[in-house]
């Protein structure tokens, strides 16, 4: 699915591969602090030395097995690989799921999943084609073996190399059959003369991140999580929630036949609250918030935590009373993160350089660089290098992707003209070099995608203004409201070229604004929809305030943390379709909970 769709979305991450999150590299917990000089001069005048670093014996024992790999490849008699390397990631994981007080789900999980990368031929014309999604196996042309891409959790160098030297012949196998398939292939097309490498050349790397405490205060969090989930007890219309807790801990180790040798460790904190229930007419609302932090110590406040969850319960009441409207073409204002979701969806995919290649991708941008494509006054950048913006932490934030190397920022439009694309190490037309972004979930194949998508305008009025600018255009379109999305699930968009070029979002809170008097009354039952360059072209100003949404994107490389940042936007037009309706009846039994407060009705009598 190289060129279709892909979703953006706030969730989190159990089991399997899991994010990547900043953190405050070597940072001590605070409680320590001032223990820890001490401690190094005590060990200096003691004489004694710094303990070693397990890791690096797996890192040692990865470079020797590519290194032997490589060389006895050179005389197997069939074309050598001009490319290997190896990665590990070893997951740790933490859960704990409350629902209705009570503790659901509450375990820890770990695993090591291995990465093998063969290329056969050379930079200009390799073996390399679109990967499809895998979920651990490595499967052999003709065989029935396949070799698993899981890694021992011992810290075993020979067991270890074992793994690596098995996933390492069934990926030289198929690198050649897949090497000489291409080259077959080609008799049949006609030859581009501008056809780029297929793969970039890069300057070897070497960082070793220093070992990163994961604190998890297990008591404390089962404590919160049955609290904050009690709450929903007293509120039989919402008839299922859920307080879901999660840390989550990768280590990683790359090394390459170009001679580069990484290690690096990241941290996500997560506290999620959602609930569901259903409108009298039968459809289902659901409402939910999430944090996302990079270290334990910078998770929410029990305070806040129960003020989020008071949130969800008073917003979904609110719109089981809201009324449904009808489709709605006209002005707009998306609210910061409604708005970031807008930008993610329309431009930020179609500016993912493996997009402007293959048969199957739409190629929206392609041959636009140099042109406009925004409003003049808006402009575009991705940064994995930013940590954080107005002290709220970047989903997007990393130091090296997964192919080695250095997360860069890039300026995709300036002023509304194309410059630039995020770039993998799949060079296109006129960028030959990578800039940091090829990312993908566990062992699936790196492509080009997004990390901190940033949103810049030089047209920014107050939020006040910006409302009367919307009630203003409604007027000269002869509308009698605008609409004012506050709050926005995700969305998804399709960019291939045998779809139609089209976006959704799903927004949450939607209030619509009367054109006369200005009130604002909370509706529900509709979804955003549309075209995306006839969307983005339609902005006529922006807000003053920036806000973040942190989320994950699914695409053909799998979930990676993502966040976007933008001001409010109000756009000339924007359509709305119905939302999918639904006719099943809410629970028909009171809840049990309900009926312990005294609060359920006539069987409370």
């Amino acid at each position: 699915m190289r060129a279709g769709g892909s979703s953006l979305h706030a969730k989190s991450v159990r089991g399997g591969p899991l994010p990547r999150f900043w953190l405050q590299c070597g940072a001590v917990p605070g409680s320590f602090r001032p223990l820890f000089p001490l401690f190094l001069a005590a060990s200096f005048l003691m004489g004694a030395a710094p303990a070693p670093d397990p890791r690096a014996p797996l890192l040692d024992a990865m470079s020797a097995e590519l290194q032997r790999n490589q060389q006895q490849l050179k005389v197997s008699g069939h074309e050598a690989p001009y490319f290997l390397s190896y990665g590990v990631k070893d997951y740790e994981s933490r859960l704990i799921i409350a629902r209705y007080g009570a503790l659901f789900q509450d375990d820890d999980y770990r695993e090591r999943k291995l990465g093998v990368d063969v290329r056969v031929g050379s930079y200009e014309y390799d073996s390399s084609v679109a990967d499809s999604l895998d979920f651990g196996f490595s499967t052999s042309k003709g065989s029935s073996f396949t070799a698993r891409k899981d890694g021992p959790q011992d810290d075993s160098p020979l067991a270890l190399r074992t793994a690596l030297w098995l996933v390492t012949d069934e990926k030289y196998k198929a690198a050649l059959f897949q090497y000489l398939k291409k080259k077959g292939e080609d008799v049949y097309t006609v030859e581009d003369p501008k056809r780029p490498a297929s793969f970039s050349r890069e300057t070897p790397a070497t960082y070793v991140q220093p070992p990163v405490p994961f604190p998890f205060d297990r008591p404390k969090w089962r404590k919160l999580a049955r609290d904050v989930s009690a709450r929903f007890n007293a509120h039989p219309e919402l008839f299922d929630s859920e307080v879901r807790i999660t840390a989550d801990k990768v280590t990683r180790l790359f090394v390459s036949s170009e001679g580069t040798r990484l290690i690096t460790e990241d941290t996500l904190y997560a506290f999620h609250v959602s609930a569901v229930t259903r409108a009298p007419d039968g459809q289902l609302l659901d409402d939910s918030r999430s944090f996302y932090l990079p270290t334990e110590a910078g998770m929410p406040s029990e305070a806040r935590v129960h003020e989020a969850a008071q949130k969800v319960i008073d917003e979904l009441l609110a719109l089981r009373q809201a009324p449904a409207i009808t489709p709605y073409a006209g002005p707009a204002i998306l609210a910061p993160e409604a708005a970031g979701v807008l930008f993610h969806e329309t431009l930020g995919h179609r500016l993912e350089a493996d997009r402007q290649d293959g048969d199957t991708d739409g190629k929206t941008f392609k041959g636009q660089e140099g042109k406009q494509i925004l409003p003049a006054f808006l402009s575009l950048r991705d940064d994995p290098s930013r940590r954080e913006v107005n002290g709220e932490p970047l989903n997007g934030y990393y130091l090296y992707d997964e192919e080695g190397v250095k997360g860069q920022p890039v300026s995709l439009v300036e002023q509304g003209v194309l410059k630039g694309y995020l770039m993998s190490r799949h060079p296109v037309e006129g960028f030959p070099k990578s800039n940091g972004h090829g990312r993908g979930q566990g062992t699936l194949q790196p492509v080009a995608r997004m990390a901190n998508l940033m949103v810049d305008s030089t047209k920014q009025v107050s939020d006040a203004e910006l409302k009367k600018l919307l009630i203003a255009e409604a007027k000269r379109q002869g509308k009698p409201y605008g609409l004012i999305i506050r709050d926005i699930t995700g969305g998804n968009t399709n960019t291939s070229s045998y779809g139609y070029q089209a976006f959704k979002g799903v927004p949450r809170m939607v209030y619509r604004v009367d054109v006369k008097t200005g009130e604002e009354t909370l509706v529900r039952g509709v979804e955003i929809v549309g075209t995306p360059l006839s969307s983005v072209n339609r902005i006529l100003a922006t807000g003053q305030r920036l806000g973040v949404f942190n989320g994950f994107c699914g695409a053909e490389s799998g979930n990676v943390p993502v966040s976007t940042v933008a001001p409010a936007v109000l756009l000339q037009e924007l359509e709305l379709q119905r939302a999918m309706e639904g006719k099943d009846r809410p629970p028909l039994l009171s809840s049990p909970a309900a009926l312990q407060k005294g609060t359920a009705g006539p069987e409370t009598k």
